[in-house]
């Protein structure tokens, strides 16, 4: 397979492939390692040139299909560690990348795995973190074509926008960095025709690729990975356990954890309810991508600086005081901000799941939830208490259909506190000592059988 590999390692480098230099200094835990986009223009995605990678290796693994090639994150077990018998892969949601689960050395969920054993791997799927885009001269010619109407109407509002913004930023001390972000999403727009896929691309076409590499690397006796899924991570596991089980094919996995993933919103109060139907104006309006990342950015100084106009936004990843500050912040900035354009295909299929029968295919005629029953994995799914982005009854929605002999619910949080949001399973004060213990008890017991 035409991958890359990049191994991080107290003054050492090498690669699997020939190619040129790509780093140029020795990896310590949780330094400010400076990482390139392997293959992309600097002009490409929302990742500057160079970005941290806090993993002792960085791999990378062709996208089939597609000019993108999708990066894996990958945390060696810890030599004083049990020896396990399977990998463990981790998916991101939406419009995250591999910090959902490395924010700080304190909170760090893919840190704890592989200090209990497992061979971790982050997927950071295509336009997320530090995937590559492969773009030739010609293509970006003709992308700039059909983008130019697009460009000229969306500078025009952007800037009706910076004007009507302008006195209120001007007031915080933040109007050169209003005017950055404008130019910024301006020269990022030119790439939004490459920001063209689904929920089924990643399911068909970057999962698989990923899981096969991992297989090739690790060498597992049986062939099967441990999956873990946080938010649209984990509904990509239910997907692909759906269609596994009607078509009665082996999924390759040999446990899957859920945390805060659901099929179907639509019994629930979640906030989704009223951010996925955004994707329908903009795919009637023929935007092929929606730059929150962008819009993120912006609005960060707000919700993390005096005088805190939008914190009530955090309230949406995290409960009152689970979090540190710091951590949020750093979430905020280079997770949730450090991300290329949203594809409008993924959002408006993923706003089927808040309609009732919840996600469908691309083709709107295949209900993911109505094959979950079919399932022979193992199934963790967890749900926190005061997410309300996926709230315990819409985590339950899905885990009611699985067999009962394979499915484990807990929900996390408890009337006098701690209480969990849609990030603090992950990342959390308490998540170290109330949620890994269990995940990791549930993985052994799977990865032993």
């Amino acid at each position: 397979m035409d991958a890359l590999r990049v191994q991080l390692s107290s003054g050492s480098l090498t690669s699997s492939v020939a190619a040129s230099s790509l780093l140029s200094q020795p990896r310590t835990p949780f330094s400010s390692l400076q990482l390139g986009r392997v293959g992309s223009s600097p002009a490409v995605g929302s990742v500057s040139a160079n970005e941290t990678c806090t993993a002792d290796e960085l791999h990378y693994v062709p996208v089939p299909n597609s000019d993108w090639r999708a990066a894996l994150w990958r945390y060696l077990p810890s030599p004083k560690a049990p020896k396990r018998k399977h990998p463990l892969l981790l998916l991101s949601g939406i419009a995250s990348n591999a910090f959902t689960y490395d924010l700080s050395p304190e909170c760090s969920f893919a840190r704890s795995m592989s200090g209990s054993g497992f061979d971790t791997w982050i997927l950071e799927l295509r336009g997320a973190g530090l995937s590559s885009l492969n773009v030739d001269t010609e293509s970006r010619k003709d992308e700039q074509q059909i983008v130019s109407g697009l460009l000229e109407n969306v500078i025009n509002v952007s800037e009706r926008m910076e004007k009507v913004l302008d006195e209120g930023f001007k007031f915080l001390g933040l109007q050169d960095r209003l005017s950055k972000r404008v130019g910024d999403f301006k020269q990022r727009l030119e790439v939004f025709p490459r920001y063209n896929w689904d929920f089924d691309n990643y399911l068909e076409e970057d999962i698989p690729s990923a899981m096969e590499y991992v297989r090739t690397q690790t060498k597992p006796e049986d062939g099967k990975l441990l999956a873990i899924g946080h938010s649209m991570g984990g509904m990509l596991l239910y997907a692909m356990l759906s269609r596994c089980g009607l078509k009665g094919m082996d999924s390759g996995l040999a446990s899957v954890t859920t945390i805060a993933s659901t099929l179907e919103y639509s019994s629930s109060g979640t906030l989704l309810k009223y951010l996925l139907p955004m994707a329908k104006p903009a795919q009637a309006l023929n935007v092929s991508a929606l730059p929150i990342d962008t819009m993120l950015e912006m609005a960060h100084p707000l919700i993390c600086r005096p005088p805190y106009a939008l914190s009530w936004l955090t309230a949406n990843i995290s409960a009152p005081q689970m979090m540190e500050p710091e951590v949020i912040e750093k979430l905020v900035l280079n997770s949730l901000c450090k991300l290329s354009p949203v594809p409008a295909k993924l959002l408006y299929q993923l706003a089927t799941s808040v309609d009732k029968g919840g996600l469908r295919d691309r083709t709107g005629s295949f209900y993911y939830k109505d094959h979950i029953s079919t399932t022979n994995v193992p199934i963790l799914a967890l749900a926190g208490d005061w997410d309300i982005v996926c709230p315990p009854d819409a985590v339950y929605e899905t885990v009611k259909l699985i067999p009962e002999h394979l499915a484990t619910y807990k929900v996390f949080g408890s009337p006098g506190g701690p209480h969990y949001g849609h990030q603090d399973m992950i990342s959390g004060r308490t998540a170290r000592s109330e949620i890994y213990p269990l995940i990791i008890q549930f993985l052994q017991r799977h990865d032993q059988s």
